[in-house]
């Protein structure tokens, strides 16, 4: 089941990255969601790193907190839709969309650190 639902993520992660090559800034958006995507493959077979898995959650969480002044100003707004249309017409939509990849990312990396035993490293 472990190794199911890792490559499941594997793809999810894999499309994240795939819908972000006519982004505007594609290369951070590219690499973030496919070195998840390399996270969940290797914890597919038992090849995990804690150490690897919970500095990129770090990382993205850090990122991820730099767009608080955009979500905050799309709360003011009254958190107008985000999914009205494919194209982000406004900049909230962007930013909106950008800061619940990133969250969706740290969540999965939680969880993949939480569940990868202390002493998982890569040889």
């Amino acid at each position: 089941m472990k190794r199911t639902v890792d490559l499941f993520l594997v793809g999810v992660f894999a499309a994240f990255a795939a819908m972000n090559l006519n982004d505007p800034d594609p290369i951070p958006w590219i690499l973030a969601y496919l070195a998840v995507a390399v996270l969940f493959g290797l914890s597919a077979f038992d090849r995990a790193d804690r150490r690897v898995s919970g500095w990129l959650t770090v990382a993205l969480a850090v990122w991820m907190l730099t767009m608080t002044p955009g979500v905050l100003s799309w709360v003011r707004a009254g958190m107008p839709s985000i999914a009205a249309t494919m194209q982000a017409e406004e900049p909230h939509i962007e930013v909106m969309r950008e800061f619940l990849g990133l969250l969706i990312a740290v969540l999965a990396l939680v969880a993949l650190t939480w569940r990868t035993p202390k002493d998982a490293r890569l040889s």
